[in-house]
């Protein structure tokens, strides 16, 4: 999955459009296996000089349950230029003092509390203090599942970095990037 993820990155760079960075899922076996960062390195060794178009997301859960042996791996994707995001967050029970010393650029917040934004106090109270943390530890944050304007607007006052969901659009598949990205060229990024 990974190496697919940067030959299709390199194929849309190659076409003269500019793709953003490719983010893929990291399952747990996937953390587990020891050669887990030397293939990632792998994968990379064909970029460009100071081109790194990959992120690696990895659930609040899965982080929580793998913390001692994941962490020493995220610190070394880290210092190879790959970004690592907590995806999920919020869901997971995660303990504040881990999330301050974990290797991460980025908390992307649970779809389920983006989704209740707008209607439930607690959980506005929730997404608040999410991007707040996130800000105050120097992370980026993304909101996932925004499906309204309703919604985007009410994170943008939150200083909420960028948006996720099918309010900017559905899932594509790779076949059917080159389109997206050239009628979205001209157009401004969510935030």
């Amino acid at each position: 999955m990974l190496a697919k993820a940067v030959q299709d990155f390199l194929a849309w760079r190659a076409k003269g459009l500019n793709p953003p960075r490719v983010a893929v899922n990291v399952s747990p076996s996937q953390l587990r296996e020891k050669d887990f960062v030397t293939r990632v390195e792998q994968v990379l060794t064909d970029m460009p000089e100071g081109v790194r178009p990959l992120a690696v997301e990895i659930t609040e859960h899965v982080i929580m349950q793998e913390i001692e042996d994941a962490s020493p791996k995220l610190q070394a994707l880290r210092a190879m230029g790959v970004e690592v995001a907590i995806d999920d967050f919020g869901t997971g029970y995660s303990s504040l003092s881990y999330i301050a010393k974990l290797p991460i650029n980025t908390l992307k917040i649970d779809h389920s509390f983006v989704r209740r934004l707008t209607g439930t106090p607690n959980d506005l109270s929730i997404v608040s203090s999410i991007i707040s943390l996130a800000q105050a530890l120097g992370l980026r944050v993304v909101a996932e599942g925004v499906e309204t304007a309703e919604q985007a607007n009410l994170l943008r006052l939150l200083s909420c970095h960028e948006i996720q969901g099918h309010l900017i659009s559905p899932a594509v598949p790779a076949e059917q990037i080159d389109a997206f990205l050239r009628g979205h060229r001209a157009r401004p990024r969510a935030f």
